[in-house]
């Protein structure tokens, strides 16, 4: 598991320090208005997702004229836009533009497509105090008629005091249907954004008694698992944000909770049957 705090960020494309993985990338754009970026996919596709602002984009012979329109990521559903390979792009920006950047290797040959707050299924996953809420942007269980060969990509927000991704879970086999393999990370934001919350990432049963850690999570933290379990819990009086990516050899998902926690999950409809 790897964290980076990436702040300060400046203006233009922002890109990791570092990346163990194989597949997944991630990148921050940030621009003032006015200001425009171009780029090529090269041998990846992106999903553009528009954290706060509007841009005007351009892609593949196509014209996205009002692209955004939430302040930030705790106001509201996100506009996204999908870069498939060999595309050149231009972003502009219309107003202050903050966007995440997420792409994975693909050969897939489609267009580009905007993906708009009317496609984005909404919910709430757990009960109780591991109760959360998500934002599923680009799944091929929600929209399995928007093309990508790799990329899964949602939001989740958990409340003040609460657990997310309980049970802890992971994803590092292909074991279907119980399990598949995916590279994950999460782009966390903190509202208020001076507060904080915890995120646990420890060894899959390989090392026993090893690989076990607990870091910090700030507005503006990464987080990169290419193994391993993991959870979140967001400190009282704050909640955390985190955009999740995932990209694998296939884009169907399957977990695989940890077996010494595995039971809370079936408490959630009793909890639920009493309002909580």
């Amino acid at each position: 598991m790897v964290t980076f705090d990436m702040i300060p960020y400046q203006h233009g494309l922002n890109t990791l320090p570092a990346n163990p993985f194989r597949l997944l990338d991630f990148q921050f754009l940030k621009l003032p208005a006015g200001e425009s970026f171009q780029g090529f996919t090269g041998a990846r596709e992106v999903l553009a997702v528009i954290l706060g602002g509007k841009a005007a984009v351009a892609s593949g012979g196509k014209t996205f004229p009002s692209v955004g329109g939430r302040p930030n990521v705790f106001n509201g559903k996100p506009h996204s836009i999908y870069l498939p390979c060999g595309t050149e792009y231009t972003f502009t920006a219309l107003g202050p533009l903050e966007a995440a950047l997420v792409s994975a290797p693909s050969e897939l040959k489609a267009d580009p497509y905007l993906i708009g707050p009317e496609k984005i299924a909404a919910g709430v996953w757990g009960a109780a105090n591991f109760s959360r809420s998500y934002h599923q942007i680009l799944t091929l269980a929600s929209q399995p008629d928007l093309p990508a060969q790799r990329l899964i990509v949602g939001e989740t927000y958990t409340p003040s005091g609460n657990w997310s991704t309980f049970p802890p879970h992971k994803h590092e086999q292909d074991d279907l249907p119980r399990e598949a393999w995916h590279e994950e990370l999460y782009y966390f934001k903190v509202n208020p954004p001076d507060g904080f919350g915890i995120t646990r990432c420890y060894d899959a049963g390989k090392d026993p008694g090893g690989g076990d850690a607990a870091y910090v999570v700030r507005d503006h933290t990464i987080l990169l698992a290419p193994e391993g379990y993991h959870t979140v819990v967001s400190a009282p009086g704050y909640t955390t944000y985190y955009l999740w990516a995932l990209a694998g050899s296939q884009r169907i998902q399957a977990v695989a909770d940890d077996p010494a926690h595995a039971w809370v999950s079936r408490t959630v409809p009793m909890l639920k049957a009493y309002g909580l």
